[in-house]
């Protein structure tokens, strides 16, 4: 199969199937913890909070992070790394916690399934924009993206990325390769699925946090072993798998904290249940 990027035009703006899956990411994130908020009867007002302070925090977070790992330009197309996202999210949502005086423990519980569910969404973007693809593959789903980001050429895949390819191969065929975008989107919904079951267990207040960083840590760090890379300095090991480690770490440590760990207060501003 061949995809080409999603890109809407209207006369000078221009749309792209990413920008459009990172707000649809974001919204459906804010609604998720709403209903969660609801569900609990607290104060739904501080959804709203959080994806404000996300959106900001973690498009700059995303972007600073492109920029120190590749030396291009603040305002160059593309270039919004995961990590750098989740990081600057992360900053700005506890700053506004720690602002409304909202326990830590009580953001992490509510933002855990959103984050999985928006992270799922968020890939999908990145396949519309064909950004992220794997290695070559010549499984029955493979899909060529001959307008990517950049596009999947015998020569990009091994000058940009270091993935060996056949040789004899004209260095402008398009090869077809895993789309590991879709793969991750899969995984995160399946991860999606598990956290929101358990959002109603009895264990401790940000426990479900900790179990959210060790599926997302472990996700990421098996799909990169299909991604078509140019980060790895650790042997076959990548930058984005090395942070995956450290997520699974402070995951498990989070969970063992908290697991028996009776549940937080609220505080104030969480116990407004009547939203303005």
């Amino acid at each position: 199969m061949t995809f080409y990027p999603l890109i809407i035009r209207l006369g000078p703006l221009e749309i792209t199937g990413y920008g459009i899956m990172m707000m649809v990411g974001f919204l459906v994130g804010g609604w998720l913890i709403g209903r969660e908020l609801r569900r609990l009867r607290l104060n739904e007002n501080y959804a709203q909070d959080i994806v404000v302070a996300a959106v900001i925090g973690g498009v700059v977070g995303a972007k600073l992070w492109y920029v120190a790992l590749t030396g291009d330009g603040l305002f160059d197309r593309g270039g919004l790394v995961w990590y750098g996202g989740f990081l600057g999210g992360a900053v700005a949502v506890l700053a506004t916690g720690a602002w409304r005086k909202v326990p830590v423990a009580w953001t992490t519980h509510l933002t855990a399934p959103a984050l999985a569910a928006a992270y799922a969404l968020g890939r999908i973007g990145c396949f519309l924009v064909n950004d992220d693809y794997g290695h070559p593959t010549d499984l029955p789903w493979a899909v060529r993206f001959p307008q990517g980001y950049p596009p999947s050429t015998a020569g990009n895949l091994r000058d940009l990325f270091g993935v060996p390819v056949p040789e004899g191969v004209d260095p402008g065929t398009v090869m077809a390769v895993h789309p590991t975008q879709l793969y991750e989107t899969g995984l995160m919904l399946l991860a999606f699925g598990v956290l929101w079951r358990l959002r109603i267990g009895r264990e401790g207040t940000g426990w479900l946090f900790g179990l959210y960083l060790v599926l997302a840590g472990l996700e990421r760090f098996g799909i990169e072993f299909l991604r078509a890379k140019d980060d790895r300095f650790l042997g076959a090991f990548t930058l984005a798998q090395a942070t995956s480690l450290a997520l699974v770490v402070i995951g498990v440590v989070t969970l063992v904290a908290t697991s028996r760990r009776p549940a937080a207060e609220p505080g104030a501003y969480l116990n407004q249940s009547v939203s303005s």
